[in-house]
């Protein structure tokens, strides 16, 4: 026969669920067509293969295969409708067709056409029946049916006798719709001409070609047996729990005789056994009672109609009809199947994504076919039903996969039976990462220290960020923000790693050029797009010993030596001058201490250790000599502490010649040379210096005297100095040079000076030119042709 092949409407169930009708005759070859699927769904091949087309089908067998290249459905196994369905008709099977990104769910139904493959067939092989003689014309005897799995036109469909004289067939249906065959006794018999008969009755079904079976008769003639049993009900009924234990007792079934001794003894008997009704009931040929002597499954078969025969001895008999109804019992579990399901699924996905599709059946029927599905332990996803027994599963919250980043989802099917039977599925969704998370530093604000003089290269700090989100999302880069900086670029001064955060020194740091460099640092994960944060590190530079003191005052030349004058009538305390010094570095590292350098066994100076300060200690006694050579040492409070020394030329002396005599050693003892030849170039300058000074001397002297008056009654302006001490309590390098100039002409002079507050300073330059202090100004004088220039020091205290 022929593929027959139907396609029905399309039902679409929120825009992705079709339901699709197919028709195909059983026995077909495996590979043949059932249907163009692709193109009834309206869908190419493509669309079924990138959607991952499969069939789903709850039962063991599958019989239908789809093929996603050419889009059909095809025979997958043999197919025979006697052993999907039995009598049952119309015989289908359904499955599911289930299509991935965006999901989709289209139910399938194929129905299974009769194909005329089996023969009518008889329980027995021969039929035996003993007839009385005397039977009366109209008498009936039951030859009972023949059995064709086939249905509809392929089913049974008559009976045909063999001709005779004696009897004709009588066709018959019971309410089932099974039909049998009865003779019907036309002619009364002879037992004397014919003792038995020898008939065959042919079964014939509809097909085409039609199909046949036959069952041998043989007809004992028998004197004497004129009445048939007759059962008390045409229809007995009867109900068994499914899970009934064999022996199990059902019912009893009950025909009377009218006649008496061996011709009333009845025998009971099935006359129809359908399928497995042999394997599964029993009846009592003497009692007619029926039991259980199989496995009863209600999901299986749910009621047997069981034919029955009562015979007496004669052959006489009757018949009537058992139907046995089975109770369903708690007996299956339900059964979750999943049909789709989609992890790891995006933390940013949507309240009421759908994560999966299940299916879930439970056989059994009534309350207790009826299932609660129920979602354990989770407060993110929610149950919808969608078709029966189809539920999905959606979100239902908004999901954060740095809260959690895997879940296991328990999801339990439980029927309404008494009692309730369950079964239990687990999931694990895994939620992939979006890059929804900044990294994050510790502190918005930090600091970081280095040491001055540092070498290039040298780590300051380790920036650190944590991101919350993973993998890709969560490498972190570290950026500096190259801004300016003292004139700058930052990127001058630093680098930072980009995988490690650790801050390195480009160059050395000079703590008395910069203190400070303020820096940004952005912290940028690899997400896409990415994330940002930025925090603001403070990198102090820390100061080092790294200077010497400083000698403000008094000032060391090499041209000029410079001395302090005390009188030997100075009280103890006398201020004699005050070493000034600076040290550029910070803190304690600049903190200077004053000490002198091989002090007498009776000094008649100390400097004070904090201030600088060089003082007389005692009397100055005849036998001080006149000229004093102070070494001071000013030293600093740093680790390791660094120094400076000063010379400090003290001249003790009350008069101009006693002091001026000293200098003059001073400056020999400055210039002496152990060279002989140099020695006697130095004695002759002396000489003719003494000679020149002294005619200097006198001339100016005079010429000084002269104009004393002009000089006291002067309107030039004096310009006081007084030094800028710092919080160190030293003084600042500022220093004033006041200039004389004198001509022969005095009304051309022009003089600038400033009155001692204490004492004054004689300074004596390498040619020989003295300042002299004021109070004697009037016992020497410069007096030469050209100008002359002299240079007078003071410093107030």
């Amino acid at each position: 026969m022929t593929a027959m092949v139907m396609s029905l409407v399309l039902v679409c169930v929120r825009s992705v669920l079709a339901q699709m009708r197919y028709s195909v005759p059983e026995e077909m070859r495996k590979g043949s067509l059932i249907g163009n699927i692709a193109h009834d769904l309206g869908l190419d091949a493509e669309r079924l293969r990138s959607g991952r087309a499969r069939i789903v089908t709850g039962d063991g067998v599958q019989y239908a295969e789809l093929n996603s290249n050419k889009g059909i459905l095809v025979v997958k196994e043999r197919i025979d409708r006697e052993e999907l369905c039995g009598d049952t008709t119309p015989c289908s099977f359904s499955f599911e067709i289930i299509l991935e990104n965006p999901v989709e769910l289209h139910q399938v139904t194929v129905e299974i056409l009769d194909v005329n493959d089996h023969f009518p067939t008889f329980q027995k092989d021969r039929i035996a029946l003993e007839i009385s003689e005397s039977a009366t014309p109209g008498a009936r005897f039951l030859l009972g049916s023949a059995e064709d799995p086939d249905v509809g036109v392929n089913a049974l469909q008559n009976y045909i006798l063999t001709e005779n004289n004696n009897f004709v067939l009588k066709q018959h249906a019971r309410p089932d719709g099974i039909k049998y065959a009865e003779m019907v006794l036309q002619k009364p018999l002879d037992r004397e001409l014919h003792p038995q008969l020898s008939l065959t009755l042919t079964a014939v079904d509809g097909g085409d070609p039609p199909r046949s079976g036959t069952v041998n008769i043989k007809v004992t003639v028998l004197d004497v047996n004129d009445n048939a049993p007759v059962f008390n009900q045409s229809v007995y009924r009867a109900t068994v729990v499914e899970n009934a234990k064999r022996g199990t007792y059902i019912t009893t079934v009950n025909a009377s005789d009218a006649d008496s001794d061996a011709n009333g003894l009845i025998n009971y008997s099935f006359a129809n056994l359908k399928g497995n009704i042999a394997a599964m009931f029993s009846i009592d040929e003497t009692t007619g009672a029926i039991s259980v002597i199989g496995d009863l499954d209600y999901e299986k078969v749910k009621k047997y109609e069981i034919g029955i025969e009562a015979k007496d001895q004669g052959g006489l008999g009757d018949s009537s009809k058992v139907i046995v109804e089975l109770i369903d019992v708690n007996d299956n579990t339900p059964v979750i199947s999943v049909m789709s399901f989609t992890s790891p699924v995006s933390e940013d996905a949507p309240v009421g994504a759908t994560i999966a599709i299940l299916n879930v059946k439970d056989i059994d029927s009534g309350q207790n076919g009826n299932v609660d599905l129920k979602l354990d332990q989770s407060s993110i996803l929610k149950i919808k039903s969608s078709l029966t027994n189809y539920y999905t599963l959606v979100t239902d919250a908004i999901l954060d996969r740095e809260r959690l980043a895997e879940y296991n989802l328990t999801i339990t099917a439980t029927d309404l039976g008494s009692p309730p039977l369950s079964s239990q599925k687990t999931l694990t969704l895994k939620v992939s990462d979006v890059n929804d998370n900044a990294p994050q530093f510790q502190e918005s604000t930090s600091e970081a220290f280095v040491l001055e003089n540092n070498q290039p290269g040298v780590s300051i700090f380790t920036v650190s960020a944590r991101d919350r989100d993973w993998n890709q999302n969560s490498r972190i880069s570290y950026i500096l923000d190259d801004t300016q900086w003292g004139g700058s670029p930052v990127s001058s001064y630093i680098s930072i790693n980009a995988e490690s955060g650790v801050i390195h020194a480009v160059r050395s740091f000079d703590y008395e050029q910069m203190k400070k460099i303020k820096v940004c640092i952005k912290a940028q994960d690899g997400g896409s797009p990415p994330l940002s944060s930025n925090m603001t590190l403070d990198i102090i530079v820390q100061d080092q010993n790294d200077n010497s003191p400083q000698i403000l005052y008094p000032v060391q030349t090499s041209s000029s030596m410079v001395a302090e004058i005390v009188p030997r009538s100075a009280d103890i305390g006398y201020l004699v001058t005050k070493v000034v010094a600076v040290d550029v570095d910070s803190g304690q590292n600049a903190w200077l201490s004053y000490k002198l350098q091989k002090a007498a066994d009776r000094p008649l100076f100390e400097v004070g250790a904090q201030n600088g300060e060089i003082r007389t200690v005692r009397q100055v006694t005849d036998k001080d000599a006149v000229k004093q050579k102070l070494t001071v040492i000013v030293e600093d409070n740093g680790q390791p502490s660094r120094s400076a020394t000063v010379t400090v030329n003290v001249a003790v002396a009350d008069s101009f010649p006693e002091v001026l005599s000293e200098f003059t050693d001073f400056t020999r003892e400055r210039e002496h040379s152990p060279d002989l030849t140099f020695y006697l170039v130095l004695a002759l300058a002396v000489v003719s210096f003494l000679f020149i000074l002294c005619l200097v001397t006198i001339i100016s002297v005079k010429i000084y005297r002269w104009r004393q008056a002009r000089l006291y009654h002067s309107n030039l302006p004096i310009i006081p100095y007084y030094p800028d001490v710092s919080r160190t309590g030293t003084l600042q390098p500022p220093m004033y040079n006041y200039e004389v100039c004198m001509t022969t002409d005095s009304r051309k002079s022009d003089m600038k000076y400033v009155r001692p507050g204490c004492q004054s300073v004689i300074s004596l330059d390498s040619g020989g030119t003295l300042t002299l202090p004021l109070p004697q100004r009037d016992k020497a004088m410069f007096d030469t042709d050209d100008t002359q220039v002299s240079t007078i020091r003071h410093v107030h205290e």
